[in-house]
């Protein structure tokens, strides 16, 4: 019995992703594209990736795994709060709706300033880049760190981003965003013009804001499980803190949250 080439196997692989992306686009149903393909198109860094990672609104979820479970594919909703794929053998998509600590949900705005890309001849629209820093910031497990990703982004895009948009998506976590900022500054020090001067000085701001004011009463709590599920577990197993995912603090219930953690 003769073993498929890696050529081959890449064939396939190409044809699957190509025929999920076609599906989509004649059954219109709107749909961004993310992860390694759209980081190449921003920022030129190409590599080798497992799948392709396709953004869709929530409500669109369930639509977009009968057509492709129609098409012949197995599909599954790995997780409720923000993940499900579709397969073909041992190859995949990730149908995505949201992020892992259910903070960065697509809405309506990521396709209002989605951008215009190609995938393996297909054309698509990529998740915005403001979406993608926003997502992957809040990406510091131990095993996976998105914060080169981040600086890519800001090193190709940092002028043309939507800063005003950037921060409203941070919100209440403008430290996360701050923290990439600075690193940024590091990583690349003669480009530090990249970031407009008063972004930084609206973070200081609120930073000093925070300083100045009482820390939060009530129990404490931990928000380190916003930006890795199991590194900040003893935190909130063994020394009492509130868990940053759980309601009113974050968006999950506790049994949302209990259900991630099961997650492989």
């Amino acid at each position: 019995m003769s073993v498929p080439s890696k050529t081959a196997e890449k064939a396939r692989t190409c044809d699957f992703y190509r025929r999920v992306l076609e599906l989509m686009r004649e059954e219109e149903i709107p749909f961004l594209v993310g992860g390694a393909y759209a980081l190449a198109q921003y920022t030129g860094v190409c590599r080798d990736t497992k799948d392709v990672d396709v953004f869709v609104r929530p409500t669109d979820c369930r639509r977009v795994l009968r057509l492709l479970a129609d098409a012949g594919f197995e599909t599954e909703v790995t997780s409720p709060i923000w993940l499900a794929k579709a397969r073909c053998g041992d190859d995949f998509v990730d149908v995505i709706f949201s992020s892992g600590n259910a903070i960065a949900e697509v809405d309506e705005a990521w396709f209002e300033h989605a951008g215009e890309g190609e995938v393996l001849g297909v054309p698509v629209k990529l998740v915005p880049p403001e979406e993608m820093i926003w997502s992957k910031g809040y990406i510091m497990e131990r095993e996976r760190y998105d914060g080169a990703d981040i600086l890519h982004l800001i090193r190709a895009r940092g002028p043309r981003l939507d800063w005003h948009r950037l921060l409203a998506r941070f919100g209440p976590h403008g430290r996360v965003l701050m923290s990439h900022l600075v690193l940024f500054g590091f990583v690349y020090p003669g480009e530090r013009d990249a970031i407009p001067r008063w972004v930084v000085e609206e973070l200081i701001e609120r930073l000093r804001a925070e300083l100045e004011a009482a820390p939060p009463a009530g129990q404490s709590v931990c928000q380190g499980t916003l930006l890795s599920r199991t590194q900040y577990r003893i935190d909130c197993d063994g020394w009492g803190y509130r868990d940053g995912r759980i309601r009113p603090n974050g968006r999950m219930t506790r049994r949302q949250a209990e259900a991630v953690d099961r997650e492989r």
